[in-house]
């Protein structure tokens, strides 16, 4: 169906352009590196007969007309930035499959009743300024100027990087799609996990995102002598920490479906012979039901408490960001399982763990994800890998579901 090595050829290349030494690749939004790769891409929806433009947020687009122009486009997609040093996988492949995909219906001579536009979101990670999935926020009209302060390491704020990039802040909103005028979002993407390597099968049809909860916790206690202080009357705030930490993943594996994990820790004083005076250290709680997720959060606080009170240091939470967990459309995954089926393809269906742009879109419209196998559930590392394969069955599971998508009412 697809053209399986144009497909690998174009992510060799795309894969190219942010390359670092260790093999991993970087490409941050608004750099010259990403600028880099939005003219490959660029490049590669025109040779596919697209019509190429950027939208007011810097999303790249290439549309395909249909037979009823006014008819609500169907928008399929994902990201080409990077996190540091990740993988050439996570994002690429859903947008070159996409413009393979419009690129094989125009060989073909397809027509389709709704026109589809290719979508290469801006900043779908959020690696620069620690803000991410500003494309998709912008196309889902829930993006406000006010957001655009957030800086990176360097002290640049989103505004500042979108004008250097010949794009006006203050005309976010020309990016906002209305109600109505998109059929459905379908996005490609590696799985960044393990479970159908696990199953061993090449391809999965998404049932939803999880939703995350990001806390700080911060614990304090008093800084001593690490030599002068008897061990029944220090109150050492990492002890306490390590303990809740133990707590946490205890927790999250109740359920069987929440997943907790703590990415971050500082030690203050941090010196080697200091009890510490105080600890912070982050949370990241997930699961696909809001309720469960909330529920576990609230036990983990609650234990928190407890912890803090037993040897005697306060223990303070902080919320830091929340997103709601995201169900797939039936639309969107009926027409995956049909594509399956003709391609002769398994119907498997699992959960997201990680966040996609979809998130942001389920507010504009149905919106659906398929899943190609990772090699060892290796992502956001140079190590991520999908086989030529595995990514050849994707984007022929896209190009049916697409089809039947834009071709229905």
């Amino acid at each position: 169906m697809i053209n399986a090595d144009r497909l690998w050829n174009r992510l060799m290349e795309l894969g190219e352009i942010g390359k670092q030494p260790s093999g991993g690749v970087t490409r941050l939004s608004f750099t010259k590196e990403e600028r880099a790769a939005k003219e490959k891409v660029a490049s590669y929806m025109k040779e596919a007969g697209l019509t190429v433009y950027e939208d007011a947020v810097g999303n790249l687009i290439g549309r395909k007309e249909g037979k009823e122009k006014d008819a609500p486009v169907v928008l399929v997609g994902s990201h080409i930035d990077s996190v540091y040093n990740g993988g050439m996988f996570d994002g690429p492949l859903g947008v070159l499959s996409a413009v393979e995909v419009l690129q094989t219906m125009n060989e073909r001579g397809v027509e389709t009743k709704h026109p589809i536009e290719v979508v290469a979101f801006t900043d779908e990670e959020g690696a620069r300024f620690s803000f991410g999935m500003i494309g998709s926020r912008g196309m889902a009209g829930t993006l406000s100027e006010e957001e655009l302060v957030h800086q990176d390491k360097n002290g640049v704020s989103i505004a500042e990087a979108m004008k250097e990039a010949g794009l006006n802040p203050s005309e976010i909103g020309k990016a906002a799609r209305r109600k109505g005028s998109v059929k459905a979002y379908v996005e490609l993407h590696i799985e960044q996990g393990r479970v159908l390597e696990e199953a061993n099968l090449p391809v999965g049809i998404v049932t939803g995102i999880a939703g995350l909860v990001w806390v700080k916790f911060t614990v304090e206690g008093k800084a001593e002598h690490a030599g002068a202080t008897p061990m029944p009357i220090r109150r050492d705030p990492l002890v306490a920490a390590a303990q809740i930490i133990q707590m946490i993943e205890q927790e999250a594996k109740k359920t069987g479906t929440t997943v907790g994990t703590v990415g971050q820790m500082k030690v203050f004083p941090g010196g080697i012979n200091i009890i510490p005076a105080k600890v912070e250290f982050s949370l990241d709680l997930r699961d696909i039901d809001a309720t469960v997720r909330d529920h576990v959060l609230q036990s983990i606080i609650e234990q928190a408490q407890k912890i803090g009170k037993e040897r005697n240091v306060l223990v303070n939470v902080e919320l830091l960001q929340e997103m709601p967990p995201v169900l797939c459309s039936e639309l969107v995954q009926n027409a995956a399982k049909e594509a399956c089926g003709q391609l002769g393809l398994d119907i498997f269906s699992l959960p997201s763990g990680a966040s996609h742009d979809g998130v942001q879109l389920a507010r504009l419209c149905p919106i659906g994800m398929i899943f190609v196998r990772s090699k060892d559930g290796v992502s956001h590392n140079p190590e991520e890998w999908s086989s030529k394969e595995d990514c050849a069955a994707g984007a022929n599971v896209l190009y049916h579901t697409v089809l039947r998508l834009a071709m229905g009412e």
